[in-house]
Parts: structure tokens; sequence; C-alpha cells
């Protein structure tokens, strides 16, 4: 598979950190389609393609947990129930450094809790983590 093939589903209500994950790939020269949804209720309609957007595997979900509608946990216990989106690869990139957020997530079987408030070069290190992350492992075509 090339690295270029994985898409990436940005799930974030706020248009500030949207464009700053944008900015931040853009910084780190990765040109993989990044689509957004807003909450999780459009980043289920985008999944299961019942939106004008969809998206095609293989690709890997950065998912905020505060959002309105329905927020990254709900979203989270959603695709898992789900039998075509229950192996899919979900970040979490939130503020929240609640233990209890964390331990919540990890209970769905996401990939990393990542906390937003690592600004700047932080950030554009953790881009570059996930840049490399799908480059030596084999992600599922769901």
């Amino acid at each position: 598979m090339k690295t270029d093939e994985v898409r990436i589903l940005l799930v974030e209500d706020d248009d500030i950190d949207a464009m700053g994950v944008q900015r931040a790939f853009f910084k780190e020269k990765i040109a993989n389609d990044i689509l957004r949804a807003k909450d999780g209720v459009e980043a289920l309609e985008i999944l299961r393609g019942q939106s004008g957007n969809s998206i095609e595997s293989p690709y890997i979900i950065l998912l905020d947990l505060n959002m309105p509608r329905m927020n990254g946990l709900e979203f989270l216990e959603e695709i898992r129930k789900d039998e075509k989106l229950k192996e899919s690869i979900v970040f979490v990139l939130t503020t929240s450094t609640d233990d209890q957020d964390i331990t919540r997530s990890y209970s769905h079987s996401i990939a990393g809790y990542i906390v937003k408030s690592d600004a700047g070069r932080g950030f554009l290190n953790l881009v570059g983590m996930l840049d490399r992350y799908w480059h030596v492992v084999e992600l599922p075509k769901l």
C-alpha cells in the first residue's frame, strides 16, 4: 500500500483546531487527503456513505472528544458496535487530560491518546509520528 493512499478523517468541531491540524500536515509535507467532520454524527454519516462526502479505506480517524450532538466517546461506542467500522484505527486528539476520558477512550481500543495543548513544534512532531506510523504498519481495508 502506498502511504499517500491513507486518508485522514478529522472529527473536530473547532475551526481553528482543524486549520491547525491541516497546517501541520502541510508543514510536514504530508499530502494525504484530509476529510473533516464537525461531530460524531457527521463522521458516522461519512464512514457509512450516508452523506455527500464519503471516505475510502484505508483511513485513520483523528477524533476530538468534546463536540456537540455526538461527542468523541459516544462516537467510539457507536463505531465499535458497527461490524463494518469496528476495526477503524482511531487516535484521540483532544484538550482533555481527564483520567476518566483517557481510560474510557482506551477501553474502546484506540491507537493513541494525544493532548492538543502540546502546540507548536511538539504538535509537528506528532504529525510526523503519524506519518511514520502508516509507513510501517499494515492498515486494514474496511
